[in-house]
C-alpha cells in the first residue's frame, strides 16, 4: 500500500472512538429493572463472547455492532493502521471463500443524535408543521424524548478531528494520479490491484485541501470513480466475506467525504452506488455462519470474525462521514432514509415479541433486551422517515406509546415479557406492509408444534394486533390464505379458536367483509372440516352479525339478478353451502331471525335455479379442484335444500318443516314441473303456523316481484300470491296487486298467467278488493279458452266468486264460453264449467231471463246426456244444473231424471224422460238433431245414451214431420255405429235404426180418445 496511506490510521481510529457510540435506552431497560444498575449490560457480555478475537481484544468502551444490534468492545484510543495493514498483507484473492448458505438478515444503521443543534444530531424539530385553521400541530424531538424508558445517552458533540500529516509532494501526487488513471483506462484483475487502487485513491484525497492538481483530477473524474467503485462492489460475492476489498471501499468513500467529495448522493449513478453498498451489507450472512464456513473450508490465516467486525465498523464510519462534515445537507433525508430502513420490520417485531414470552428465561431476557432497543430505534426511525402528511397520525402513535409505557413504568419487566402489550405499542408504528409481515410471521409460528406455549402466544398475539390495527391492513387476502393453509396443521382447540376469532374480526369490519367472504368462497365445496369450522364458529359482536349475513346473502342474490347463463356461477353454490354451515353453527342466530324473509326467498330461488343441474353445469374456476374431484353425489340442488331445511329448523319453524315433510313438499320443490306447488305448500304452511313471519315475507316480496330473471320472478310470485290470503293483503295498494296481476294475465309465460289468476282468487276472499278485481273480468273470462287446465280452473274459481256481481253482457258471454266446455276431456274442467254455468243461470235477473232462455234450452240435451257420464261427479253435477235449468224454465222434471242407473238397463225410465223433453221442447229446439250430435262423442256412455235417446224420440216425435225432414242423415250416422267395437252400442244402434225406418214408413197412429176425454174437451171448449 502507498506510504502516504499509513499516516491516517490514528485519525480514523480517533474519530471512530469519538463518534461511533450509539444511543442506548437505560431508564427502562428490562434487564436492569429489578436488578439495579450494572456497570456492563448483559448484552455487552454476550457481545464480548460472540465477537471477541485474537486480533481485537475486548475493552471497556462500547462500540456499535450494527449487524446484531448489540454492543461491541473496541479500543478507545490507538492506531487502527497496524491491524488493517497487517490484515491487507495476509488477505489475498486466493483466500476468498463462498458462503454455502444464503441468509438475509435485517440491518439497521442508527444515526447519531442529540438535542444540541450544533452537534451531529438530526434537526427533527425543523419538520414542517401541519396547520388547520388558526392552530398548528408541530411534531418535535420532545415527542420522543419524554417517552418513559427511552432516554438515551448522547453522543460526543465533537466532530471528527483529523491528525495533522505532512503534505504530499507533487511527485507523489503525480504518481498517484497516473496509477489511478491507468485503472480508469484498464481493469483491475486481482485483489491486490484492487486494494492498491483504493489505497492510492484514499491517499490522493489527503492532498485535496492544498493541491489543485489533485483536486482538479478528483472532481473531473468523479463519474469514473463512482463507476469503478460500483464494479468493485458488484464483483464481491454477495453472501460471503473473504477479502478486505469491501471494507476498503467504505474507507475510501469516507476519506473522500471528509474532503467534501460525496460519492453517494447528488446524481442517479451515485444513488445507485449507495443502494448497491447497502445491499452488499444486508446480504451478508451472520458472523456465526461465516465462522462455520471457515471451519469447513479454511482460507489461510484470515480471521473471518475479525474481518466481519472491521467491515461493519468501516461501513458505520462511512455513514457517519456523510453527516459529520455538514449535518445540514440538503440531501440529509436521502442519506438517512436509505440505510435507516427495516425491510421486514413487522417480521422482526413479531419474532422478538414471541420470544419475549418464551418459557426459557434466558431466551426471554435476551428478547426483552432486544425489543427494548428495537422500540427505541423504531421510534427514531419512524420519526425521521415519516411522511409529513401523516404527521398527526404519528403524533397520536407517539402519544399512545407514551401512555402504554407510563402505564407499565412501575413493572417494566412485566411489560417486556408480555407479547400482547408489546404488540399494542408497536402497532401504531407499523405500516400496512409491516403489519402484513407481522401477521405472516405469527402464522408461521403457529406451525411450531413442538412448543405449544409459543403456539398459544402466537394466536393471542395475532388476535391482539388484529383488534388494535384492523384499519391498517391492506393484504387481507394474503392473510386469509395463510389462515386457511395453517388451520389444517393446528390441533390445539384454543389456538384454532383464536385464529377463527381473527377471521371473525376481519369479516366483521365493513372494510374487509367482502374481501374475506370472496376469499372464503373461492374454495372447493363441500367445504372441508377446517373451513366448515370457520363458518360455523364465527364469533362476532351482535351489531355485526346482520351485516356479515347480509353481505353473504348478497353474494348469492347477485347471481339471481343476472340474466340466465349457460352455467351457474360457482359463487352461488359456494355461498349456499356457506349459509348452510353458518346455520348449522348457529352463531349468527339473531341475524338469521332478522333476515329470515330474505334468506328464505333467496334459498327458494336458488333451489329453482339448481333443479336438474350437476356440478358439471357450474362454472368452476380453473385449478380449484386440483387435488380432488367433485363428488358425483354433490349437486347444487342438495346444497340449496340443506340450507333451506336448516334455516327452518334454526328459526323454530318446526311445524312448517313437518308439513313439508308429510306432504312431500321437498320433492315438489326440487321437481322440474312441481316446483311452484312446493312453493305454494310452504307459503301456506308458514301463513297457517307463523302469520307474523309470513307477513314479513309478503312485504319483502312486494318490491321484488319484477326483479331478476324468470326463475327468480316465478318463485317470488308463487310465494307472494299464496300469502295474499292473509288479512293484511287488503292493505296493499292495487298497483302492487291487481294491476300487477293484469300484466301477468297477458304474459307469454303460462306460469305467470296461472300465478296471476291464483293471486286474484286469493284477493277475491277480501270483500274490499272485489271492486278492483271486477275490472279484470274480461281478461278472466278470456282465460276460459286457455288450453292449460290450471289456468281454466283458476279462472272458473274466480268467476264463481264474482258471478253474482257480473253485468248481463259479461254473464252471457261467459255462459257461451262455458257451454263450449261441456264435454271437455278434462273432467275437472267439464265439471266446474257446468257448475259455473248453473251459478250463472241463478244469477240472471228477471229482466234478463227472456234474453238468456235460448242458451238455457240449448244446454238441456247436453246436461241430460252427461247425467249418464261415467264420472260420477260430472253426472251428479249435470243432474244438479239440469234441475236449475228446469227451475229457470219453470218445469218440473220427472223423478226418473235423478236415477243413477244407466238408461240402457232401464229403457222404461228413459222413455219417460224422452216423452217429457220431447213434449217440453217441441217447437223450441230440434231435440233430435241435438241428441244425434252426441252419437259421435268419444265417451262410450254418452254415445250409447244418445243413440238410445234418438230411438225413443223416433217413437214420440211427429212422424209426418219426421218424413218431411227426412231420415237419411239419421240412418247414415246410425249405420256407422253398427261397426263399433262395443257390442252394447251396436245392438242399441241397430234397434234405433229399425225404429227410425219404421217411423219413416208409416204415419203415427191417431190417439184414441175415450168419452171422458171428449166430455172434458167439449166443456173446455
Amino acid at each position: 500500500m502507498p506510504l502516504s496511506r499509513r499516516g491516517r490510521g490514528s485519525r480514523l481510529a480517533g474519530s471512530r472512538a469519538a463518534t461511533s457510540s450509539l444511543p442506548r435506552a437505560t431508564a427502562l431497560s428490562p434487564k436492569s429493572t429489578g436488578r439495579g444498575a450494572l456497570s456492563i449490560s448483559h448484552a455487552q457480555l454476550l457481545t464480548q463472547r460472540r465477537h471477541s478475537s485474537e486480533q481485537v481484544p475486548p475493552a471497556s468502551e462500547p462500540q456499535a455492532d450494527f449487524r446484531s444490534g448489540k454492543w461491541l468492545q473496541e479500543p478507545a484510543t490507538g492506531d487502527a493502521r497496524d491491524s488493517r495493514q497487517a490484515l491487507r498483507a495476509r488477505m489475498s484473492s486466493k483466500h476468498r471463500i463462498c458462503s454455502q448458505e444464503e441468509v438475509q438478515e435485517e440491518v439497521v444503521i442508527p444515526c447519531a443524535y442529540d438535542s444540541d443543534s450544533q452537534s451531529v444530531d438530526l434537526e427533527l424539530s425543523n419538520f414542517e408543521t401541519i396547520k388547520k385553521g388558526s392552530s398548528s400541530i408541530e411534531l418535535t424531538d420532545l415527542d420522543i424524548a419524554d417517552i418513559p424508558g427511552l432516554h438515551c445517552e448522547p453522543l460526543s458533540h465533537s466532530p471528527r478531528h483529523l491528525t495533522q500529516q505532512d503534505p504530499l509532494s507533487e511527485a507523489i501526487v503525480e504518481k498517484l494520479i497516473q496509477s489511478i488513471q491507468k485503472v480508469f483506462n484498464g481493469e483491475l484483475k486481482g485483489e491486490l490491484e484492487k486494494l492498491k487502487f483504493l489505497g492510492n485513491l484514499s491517499s490522493l484525497s489527503q492532498a485535496l485541501p492544498y493541491d489543485e492538481t489533485a483536486k482538479s483530477f478528483i472532481h473531473s473524474h468523479i463519474a469514473d470513480i463512482v463507476h469503478t467503485l460500483n464494479v468493485l462492489v458488484q464483483e464481491e460475492r454477495p453472501h460471503s466475506l473473504s477479502s478486505p476489498v469491501r471494507q476498503e471501499v467504505f474507507v475510501t468513500i469516507a476519506d473522500l467525504s471528509y474532503q467534501d467529495v460525496h460519492l453517494l448522493f447528488g446524481s442517479e449513478d451515485r444513488a445507485e452506488l449507495f443502494s448497491l453498498i447497502i445491499k452488499s451489507i444486508i446480504t451478508l450472512p451472520s458472523v456465526r455462519t461465516l465462522t462455520q464456513i471457515q471451519e469447513i473450508m479454511p482460507n489461510g490465516t484470515c480471521n473471518t470474525e475479525c474481518l466481519y467486525r472491521q467491515t461493519f465498523q468501516a461501513f458505520s464510519e462511512m455513514l457517519q462521514s456523510l453527516v459529520v462534515k455538514d449535518p445540514h445537507l440538503e440531501n440529509l433525508d436521502t442519506i438517512i432514509k436509505l440505510p435507516l430502513r427495516f425491510q421486514r420490520l413487522g417480521h422482526l417485531v413479531a419474532l422478538m415479541a414471541l420470544l419475549c414470552g418464551d418459557p426459557q428465561e434466558k431466551v426471554a431476557e435476551e428478547a426483552a433486551e432486544g425489543i427494548h432497543s428495537l422500540l427505541h430505534i423504531t421510534l427514531r426511525l419512524k420519526y425521521i422517515t415519516h411522511d409529513k402528511k401523516n404527521q398527526q397520525s404519528l403524533k397520536r402513535a407517539l402519544t399512545k406509546c407514551r401512555e402504554f409505557l407510563e402505564l407499565y413504568s412501575s413493572a417494566a419487566k412485566c411489560f417486556y415479557s408480555c407479547p400482547f402489550r408489546i404488540a399494542q405499542v408497536f402497532e401504531g408504528f407499523l405500516d400496512s406492509d409491516e403489519l402484513c409481515q407481522f401477521i405472516m410471521t405469527t402464522f408461521d409460528t403457529l406451525k411450531n408444534l413442538k412448543h405449544p406455549c409459543i403456539q398459544r402466544s402466537a394466536g393471542e398475539l395475532l388476535l391482539t394486533l388484529a383488534k388494535n390495527a384492523e384499519s391498517q391492513f391492506e393484504k387481507v387476502p394474503e392473510i386469509m390464505g395463510v389462515i386457511c393453509a395453517q388451520l389444517s396443521i393446528i390441533s390445539q382447540p384454543r389456538v384454532r379458536q383464536q385464529i377463527i376469532n381473527t377471521v371473525s374480526l376481519f369479516i366483521s369490519r365493513p372494510k374487509y367483509t367482502d374481501i374475506v367472504l370472496s376469499f372464503l368462497l373461492c374454495h372447493p365445496v363441500p367445504y372441508n372440516r377446517h373451513l366448515a369450522e370457520v363458518w360455523r364458529m364465527l364469533a362476532v359482536e351482535l351489531p355485526s352479525t346482520t351485516w356479515i349475513l347480509w353481505r353473504l346473502l348478497r353474494k348469492l342474490q347477485k347471481c339471481h339478478n343476472e340474466p340466465a347463463q349457460e352455467k351457474m356461477a360457482y359463487v352461488a353454490v359456494a355461498a349456499t353451502d356457506a349459509l348452510y354451515e353458518v346455520f348449522l353453527g348457529n352463531r349468527l342466530r339473531a341475524a338469521t331471525f332478522r333476515l329470515f324473509p330474505q334468506l328464505l326467498m333467496t334459498l327458494l330461488i336458488q333451489i329453482h335455479h339448481s333443479i336438474g343441474l350437476t356440478m358439471s353445469d357450474v362454472d368452476i374456476p380453473s385449478g380449484l379442484y386440483t387435488e380432488q374431484e367433485v363428488p358425483s353425489e354433490v349437486t347444487p340442488l342438495c346444497f340449496a335444500m340443506q340450507a333451506t331445511k336448516t334455516l327452518l329448523l334454526r328459526t323454530c319453524c318446526l311445524q312448517e318443516f313437518n308439513i313439508m315433510e308429510k306432504n312431500k313438499g321437498w320433492a315438489l320443490l326440487g321437481g322440474k314441473d312441481h316446483h311452484l306447488q312446493g312453493v305454494f305448500l310452504l307459503a301456506n304452511a308458514l301463513l297457517e303456523r307463523n302469520r307474523l313471519l309470513a307477513q314479513k315475507v309478503m312485504y319483502l316480496l312486494v318490491p321484488l316481484l319484477n326483479r331478476g330473471n324468470d326463475k327468480h320472478k316465478l318463485t317470488s310470485a308463487g310465494f307472494f300470491v299464496e300469502l295474499l290470503r292473509s288479512p293484511v293483503a287488503k292493505r296493499l295498494p292495487s298497483i302492487y296487486s291487481v294491476a300487477r296481476f293484469k300484466d301477468w294475465l297477458q304474459d307469454g309465460n303460462h306460469l305467470f298467467r296461472i300465478l296471476g289468476l291464483r293471486g286474484l282468487y286469493n284477493l277475491v276472499g277480501h270483500q274490499e278488493m272485489r271492486e278492483d278485481i271486477k275490472s279484470l273480468l274480461p281478461n278472466i273470462v278470456d282465460s276460459l279458452r286457455e288450453t292449460d287446465e290450471k289456468i281454466v280452473l283458476s279462472a272458473i274459481q274466480i268467476l264463481l266468486q264474482l258471478v253474482r256481481t257480473m253485468d248481463f253482457t259479461t254473464l252471457a258471454a261467459m255462459m257461451r264460453t262455458l257451454f263450449s266446455l261441456f264435454g271437455d276431456v278434462r273432467s275437472d274442467v267439464h265439471r266446474f264449467s257446468v257448475t259455473l254455468f248453473g251459478a250463472a243461470i241463478k244469477s240472471v235477473k228477471n229482466p234478463d231471463k227472456k234474453s238468456i232462455e235460448n242458451q238455457v234450452l240449448d244446454s238441456l240435451v247436453p246436461l241430460l246426456l252427461y247425467s249418464q257420464d261415467e264420472n260420477d261427479a260430472v253426472a251428479e253435477e249435470s243432474r244438479r244444473v239440469l234441475t236449475i235449468c228446469a227451475q229457470f224454465l219453470k218445469w218440473k222434471l220427472p223423478q226418473e231424471v235423478y236415477s243413477k242407473d244407466p238408461w240402457h238397463i232401464k229403457p222404461t225410465e228413459a222413455g219417460t224422460i224422452c216423452r217429457f223433453f220431447e213434449k217440453k221442447c217441441k217447437g223450441k229446439i230440434n231435440i233430435l238433431e241435438q241428441t244425434l250430435m252426441y252419437s259421435k262423442n268419444p265417451k262410450l256412455p254418452i254415445r250409447r245414451s244418445a243413440v238410445l235417446f234418438v230411438g225413443l224420440l223416433s217413437k214420440y216425435v211427429d212422424h209426418n214431420e219426421l218424413r218431411r225432414m227426412g231420415t237419411d242423415w239419421i240412418e247414415d250416422d246410425l249405420r256407422d255405429l253398427l261397426c263399433d267395437p262395443e257390442p252394447s252400442l251396436c245392438i242399441i244402434a241397430s234397434q234405433t235404426l229399425l225404429l227410425v225406418q219404421m217411423a219413416r214408413a208409416k204415419p203415427k197412429p191417431k190417439q184414441r180418445v175415450n168419452w171422458l176425454q171428449k166430455l172434458m174437451g167439449r166443456s173446455s171448449a
